[in-house]
């Protein structure tokens, strides 16, 4: 028989830990402070419809299939999953239009038309260099515990390969290195569209994120009710396998014990629940702003504002669209992208911002064929993450909504003009997700060491840990779940052995010895 653990907040990571756990046997209760799972992961309702309102991206199938396999189910069994055919629709200007594809080849052929045939060839390279990248990272790194410094990463993939470490590139700039395959600007500025998935710019991320791109190319997959759906999945597998679930409940405290070790919680309504084991999922600087009490307050770094990551402007609309053949996934460029993440970094809204529109009733098809009138969007651009000092008045969203309209109708894309729809900021974001800023992927990865300094699943108070997409390993659908599965291993682990080492008592003798190690004392 298992411990018990409570996971407070029931996003990706938290979803996936709590079903984990009770799959091995844990007395689990999910505690959610919304009236629905999901976390980021929600649904907004527009004119009357559910328009997704998290991210919209799925990818690295094989982590969800391998999660319900291990609560002896399949992932096919609760959701309709399907494989998009086009990637991503990208277009600069009205005649400038690029799909990215399923098949590589075929994405190779579209790149040789578009910009010509070095830039064919300059793709083919860059999809084995991204695939060595992911093949070094995929298991050591990405799915494996938390490494703070680089010699563990090297030991696991064998200290005698430098090259390997090499081939990493965290001493380059991601953008400078993507000119070396790509001189054509605006496939630079495509792929390098590709370090805003972790919440950062191509101009001061490593080039490392480069694999983001592999990770892509291999599989990108349409849910029919999108990544919410997701989440009511494995919260169904969860609870078939005992999770409770608690909704509408938020906790206020995580409580500790004489010796300072987490013990459970306590809720608005001040009701305690006792556990060996708390996960926390939410962004670690709910923990560091002492959301959760002041005792853990100091389980983790607090972070620096400059340290955070991309926020958002976000529309979620209802509206008729001309003029543009929309796929699921699209991304209308600026023209001008340094000058964009210059005026993020200094905390302003882009005045002429790149736009990236999910088509929720698109099929990721080729020609994917209008609705009859209205459909169903999600439309976001990247902002700064100063949800806590900035309040957003009404002025300011409208100017943010025309530059974003602007840049949809120079590709050719036209919304209407009254079109129903309901805006973030990224002070609702810091509303939805406290002690952020609305930074919606934790730490920025800036700089050489970034993947060494995200929050991993252990904190340094005793029985909390962490999960969520601003936790080792990173942002994102598949790695907030890897990150809830590594907090659920890190807990199993340590709750076996602190059962194993309690004391026992030795018939015949006063003495008493570890049932662990057999010493007596």
């Amino acid at each position: 028989m298992g411990g018990s653990v409570i996971v407070i907040g029931a996003g990706i990571g938290g979803l996936a830990s709590a079903a984990r756990l009770a799959a091995r046997g844990h007395d689990v209760t999910l505690i959610e402070k919304e009236a629905s799972v999901g976390g980021k992961a929600r649904r907004v309702e527009v004119d009357g419809q559910p328009v997704d309102a998290g991210p919209t991206v799925f990818t690295m199938r094989d982590v969800f299939d391998d999660l319900f396999r291990q609560c002896s189910t399949r992932l096919e069994d609760h959701v309709s999953v399907r494989r998009a055919e086009v990637v991503a629709r990208h277009a600069w200007s009205e005649r400038e239009r690029l799909d990215l594809f399923a098949d590589p080849r075929r994405s190779e052929e579209a790149i040789g038309d578009f910009a010509g045939a070095d830039a064919a060839r300059g793709y083919r390279a860059f999809r084995l260099e991204t695939r060595r990248m992911y093949d070094i990272l995929n298991e050591p790194m990405m799915r494996g515990d938390n490494v703070s410094t680089p010699l563990p990463l090297l030991w696991r993939i064998g200290l005698w390969r430098f090259d390997a470490f090499a081939a990493m590139r965290p001493h380059q700039n991601m953008w400078r290195a993507l000119g070396k395959f790509f001189p054509d600007p605006r496939l630079q500025q495509l792929f390098g569209r590709y370090a805003t998935y972790c919440g950062s710019s191509p101009f001061a991320a490593p080039a490392t994120l480069m694999l983001i791109a592999h990770v892509e190319a291999t599989g990108v997959w349409l849910i029919d009710g999108g990544i919410h759906a997701l989440a009511e999945a494995i919260r169904q597998v969860g609870e078939s396998k005992g999770v409770r679930t608690r909704l509408n409940t938020p906790v206020t405290a995580i409580t500790t014990d004489t010796r300072g070790r987490a013990n459970g919680v306590e809720l608005a309504s001040g009701e305690r629940i006792a556990a060996d084991a708390v996960i926390c999922n939410a962004d670690p600087g709910a923990l560091a702003s002492g959301r959760f009490g002041e005792g853990a307050r100091r389980s983790v770094r607090p972070l620096a504002p400059q340290k955070r990551s991309l926020s958002a402007m976000v529309w979620f609309a209802h509206a008729e669209t001309a003029g543009f053949d929309l796929s699921h996934h699209n991304v209308f460029f600026s023209r001008d992208y340094p000058r964009e993440f210059e005026q993020i970094g200094n905390d302003i809204t882009p005045s002429e911002p790149t736009v990236y529109v999910c088509a929720q009733d698109r099929g990721g098809h080729l020609s994917s064929a209008s609705p009859d009138r209205r459909e169903r969007m999600q439309i976001i651009v990247n902002a700064p993450a100063n949800g806590d000092t900035h309040s957003y008045p009404p002025q300011e969203i409208e100017q943010c909504t025309q530059a974003m309209r602007s840049t949809l109708q120079r590709c050719g894309l036209t919304l209407e003009s009254d079109m129903p729809c309901k805006v973030a900021s990224p002070a609702e974001w810091e509303r939805l997700f406290p002690g952020t800023g609305g930074a919606l992927y934790g730490r920025a990865s800036h700089g050489s060491a970034a993947s060494f300094l995200r929050q991993g699943p252990r904190t340094r108070m005793a029985g909390l840990y962490c999960a969520g997409g601003a936790t080792h390993p990173s942002a994102g659908v598949p790695m907030a779940a890897l990150s809830g599965l590594l907090a659920a291993k890190k807990v199993d682990a340590d709750l076996a052995s602190t059962k194993t080492s309690r004391p026992v008592a030795i018939p015949g003798g006063t003495s008493m010895r570890s049932a662990k190690t057999g010493v007596t004392g």
